[in-house]
């Protein structure tokens, strides 16, 4: 079902904080049948918790594919970075909408998983 709204409403409710998404976004969350062959837009996380907080289910959100971490296996180490890597960090952090740990946490996991590849195949090389 596909319903009539005001568009500048609409970009008003997205803009405010404590919104976080417009009628274009609540109508394909609520929407009965979803046509899964158009791209989703992406929500922000204050915009999955306002709905969350509105007791909608969103577990869809989820991949369950992490894995707990305990708190005492956490270190913290201070890393100098140029102010020029800084800004690219920032930007890459606010295009994704997390924060500026969570992207250099994401990036240095990727470095890792690659080193790990390319390891793996220098010694399998070896093998032949």
């Amino acid at each position: 079902m596909r319903f009539l709204f005001d568009e500048r409403k609409s970009s008003r409710l997205r803009a405010n904080p404590k919104r976080g998404i417009g009628f274009e976004e609540a109508q394909e969350i609520f929407s009965p049948m979803k046509n899964t062959r158009r791209p989703r837009k992406l929500l922000s996380a204050e915009a999955i918790a306002h709905l969350a907080d509105q007791g909608s289910d969103v577990s869809r959100f989820f991949t369950n594919t992490g894995r707990m971490i305990m708190p005492g296996s956490i270190q913290r180490v201070n890393v100098d970075l140029a102010s020029g890597m800084l800004e690219e960090l920032d930007r890459a952090a606010k295009e994704l909408n997390i924060s500026r740990q969570a992207v250099i946490k994401t990036l240095i996991r990727q470095a890792l998983d690659y080193q790990y590849l390319a390891r793996g195949n220098r010694l399998s090389g070896k093998r032949r």
